[in-house]
């Protein structure tokens, strides 16, 4: 199964940049599907759908696997503007 070997790739990836945790368990549950514990592997994994869509509209073909590094590029530019609209929301409240 190509989602959680790439799942397995990226956990490794992730369990040496503690700054991403807080991201990548933020988008897990964003894009885990619901009641995902009630079926199999019982992992809160994407859709197939999902993947497909965002591999085709990131390589342009669906047959090709994504790339750790483009996982990690997507956590960090999630992280950084999850922070910036965070900061823009403080400054209008001032």
């Amino acid at each position: 199964m190509k989602t959680l070997r790439l799942a397995t790739r990226t956990i490794a990836a992730l369990a040496v940049r503690p700054d991403l945790w807080g991201a990548g368990l933020s988008q897990a549950r964003r894009l885990a599907p619901n009641r995902w514990y009630a079926q199999w592997p019982f992992l809160p994994l994407p859709a197939k759908e999902y993947l497909e869509f965002r591999v085709l509209t990131q390589y342009g073909d669906t047959q090709r696997s994504p790339e750790v590094r483009d996982v990690i590029d997507y956590l960090e530019w999630s992280r950084d503007w999850h922070s910036t609209a965070a900061r823009q929301r403080r400054k209008r409240r001032v």
